[in-house]
């Protein structure tokens, strides 16, 4: 997962505007696939990012006519002329400004007689048009993409979908604050099918989505999160402004500037010399001599325990700075790491104390053998 962080929120949708810009711009139509397919969202998150776009349209830097567009939900019972409907607002924000063919556009209908119907046929049209090229979304203060509320099924295909407490009253505010006016439910794409696109971009923007973005990238994968579930894509990127991140910690937020600092100062000729480097095997260490490893063995023999001897004041056993360092400089004097002029020669070893062990394991063996 790719997660860009800018100082504000127009700079983060700047950032995935231009992004779209160029998937679509470089895309390569086959038989198979003749146009790119650009899943949508609504929103307040993605207004900045149609505007942007719109302007580029006008600047004649991008044209929508090869571009087949699928929009992740839409209310339930909700007429598509309704001012609130997402119906209006893709044509409000969208669609009435860039050059794609109607024909071209699809809205899952809130109103159709036979729901479960329309969700199967929506996902037949994504499946015949080649599958989702790239999916823009958002997410929820709940963290919930699409309206994938807390619960739903990472494995989830488009449904009716129940829509939760938080969700109605934060959408209230399009509704003159009267929750009594906002639809319970609504068709959403799933889980499973926002995991089906060649690539998931998320813009996530404001304080109050703080949480919500902290539980997406640093909390584990999890249904009552579901936008979780763009840790396992291989393909997603999340860009955010920095109200956002004010609730991950500051290694994290570190790591991902850091990165984009790395890529910013990278030139295709520094990038062509790092693959060099990493491809290139790593220096092997070279073999220890001959004289060296007799020297390793034969100090490996000189060394014994001497069970007789008394044990230190501390009962413990800790070893202490003297003990440990001077343990230390007898084993690397055997070793040969030392100097030679601070090489400390070993205690010998008792002649008696090695017969007389040797002598009692002798006369245990012989007994048994009796």
């Amino acid at each position: 997962m790719k997660v860009i962080i800018r100082a504000t929120a127009s700079e983060a949708s700047h950032h995935l505007a231009e992004h779209i810009i160029q998937s679509i711009n470089t895309f390569t139509p086959t038989e198979a696939h003749p146009k790119f397919v650009l899943g949508l969202p609504t929103g307040s998150s993605p207004e900045r990012i149609y505007a942007k776009l719109v302007a580029a349209h006008r600047a004649h830097r991008i044209s929508f006519a090869n571009v087949v567009t699928f929009n992740m939900d839409e209310y339930v019972g909700l007429p598509e002329d309704h001012p609130e409907s997402y119906h209006s607002f893709m044509y409000k924000h969208f669609f009435a400004h860039i050059d794609i063919d109607p024909a071209n556009v699809n809205i899952l209908n809130g109103n159709a007689p036979n729901l479960a119907v329309e969700c199967a046929d929506y996902e037949a049209r994504m499946k015949a048009a080649g599958g989702i090229d790239l999916f823009l979304g958002g997410i929820g203060p709940d963290g919930h993409i699409a309206f994938n509320e807390p619960g739903s099924s990472l494995a989830s295909r488009t449904r009716v979908k129940t829509l939760a407490e938080d969700t109605i009253r934060a959408n209230s505010r399009f509704f003159n604050n009267d929750l009594s006016l906002v639809p319970k439910q609504a068709l959403t794409i799933g889980v499973g099918t926002v995991m089906d696109a060649r690539e998931v971009c998320l813009i996530v923007l404001g304080a109050s989505k703080a949480i919500a973005l902290q539980k997406t990238i640093e909390g584990g994968v999890s249904q009552m999160w579901t936008a979780t579930c763009l840790q396992m894509h291989p393909n997603a990127t999340i860009a955010c402004d920095d109200a956002a991140t004010e609730e991950m910690l500051v290694k994290t937020v570190k790591y991902f500037k850091s990165i984009e600092t790395v890529i910013a100062h990278t030139t295709p000729a520094n990038q062509s010399t790092a693959i060099e480097t990493l491809a290139s095997p790593l220096p092997m260490t070279p073999p220890p001599s001959t004289e060296k490893a007799a020297g390793w063995r034969g100090a490996l023999k000189e060394l014994r325990i001497d069970t007789k001897q008394d044990l230190p004041d501390n009962e413990d056993m800790e070893l202490t700075p003297d003990s440990m360092s001077a343990r230390v400089a007898a084993i690397d004097s055997a070793i040969g790491m030392s100097p030679p002029e601070k090489r400390r020669s070993l205690p010998p070893v008792r002649q008696s104390t090695i017969d007389g062990d040797f002598g009692n394991m002798h006369r245990r063996v012989s007994g048994v053998g009796a």
